[in-house]
């Protein structure tokens, strides 16, 4: 039986990388692609999804072709994501309606603004733990259904699918089979309840966001389906998803209240501490 493996997917902003672990969480095999900045006016920030798609294929492929036993030794894929990034795209092609809208864009300043005049802060911090800011999905999620075409209104007749770079990167891993995303990065579009955990109607009224448009939320440690056959070959189950700095805390083993994720040191660092008199 030749040796088992697990592949992380790590969609970050600045690169998409596939990282294989062996069974002792060893790093074994890493392939990296690094992902174009679309920057415009007003502060904005973009990311062209399909360019994060054929990347997440190919790194994952090429880590795949280094490994020993080749797609026979992997037990799973799981997928770690830029958190907040907003993708929007057509049930029936799976294409993007619009570039995806990075965390760090703020063409909802104004937006944002204007919410927190009427008083809508309050609640939204109540429901979400967050602030009203454009870093958050939600507003950008508005603005892509107001400047494009028609958008809006197809989204209310459930055509359109909503997600952050995690639900994107499983609906296409899936074959647009499954929708659907975790709580860590749900609980970062201001409409999720973080006390009821589910999505919530009222933000959804008050950021003006079709419920269809929306991901089934589930656990961060479960199986969400398997990739389409041929992809990598076989299929592979899908069973993790978590947003970045989410991920870094579970891979610190942080898993009681209290605890922390520290910083991580350089070995001359600790070489300096160890040499150092005590």
């Amino acid at each position: 039986m030749s040796e088992q493996h697990v592949i992380a997917i790590d969609q970050g902003t600045t690169s998409t990388r596939a990282i294989a672990f062996d069974a002792s969480a060893r790093a074994v095999a890493i392939a990296r692609r690094a992902l174009t900045q679309h920057y415009g006016d007003s502060g904005r920030v973009e990311h062209d999804p399909e360019e994060i798609w054929n990347d997440t294929q190919a790194t994952v492929r090429e880590v795949i072709e280094r490994l020993p036993g080749g797609a026979s030794g992997i037990t799973a894929l799981g997928i770690t994501n830029q958190r907040e990034t907003v993708v929007i795209w057509d049930r029936a092609s799976g294409m993007p309606v619009h570039r995806a809208i990075v965390w760090q864009d703020r063409r909802t300043a104004e937006e944002c603004a204007r919410l927190k005049s009427e008083g809508a802060e309050e609640l939204v911090r109540r429901r979400t733990g967050l602030l009203l800011d454009p870093y958050f999905s939600g507003t950008k999620v508005g603005w892509i259904l107001d400047h494009v075409p028609g958008a809006r209104v197809r989204a209310e007749r459930g055509e359109l699918a909503f997600g952050t770079i995690d639900t994107f990167l499983l609906w296409r891993l899936t074959g647009g089979r499954v929708h659907a995303t975790d709580v860590t990065n749900a609980s970062r579009t201001l409409l999720y309840d973080i006390h009821a955990q589910c999505w919530d109607e009222e933000l959804l009224r008050l950021l003006r966001v079709p419920r269809a448009l929306l991901p089934e939320v589930r656990d961060s440690s479960e199986v969400y389906g398997a990739t389409e056959p041929g992809l990598f070959g076989p299929q592979l189950p899908i069973a993790g998803i978590a947003g970045d700095q989410q991920a870094a805390l579970i891979g610190q083993a942080c898993f009681r209240p209290g605890m922390a994720q520290g910083p991580r040191k350089r070995l001359g660092d600790r070489r300096a501490r160890r040499a150092s008199p005590r």
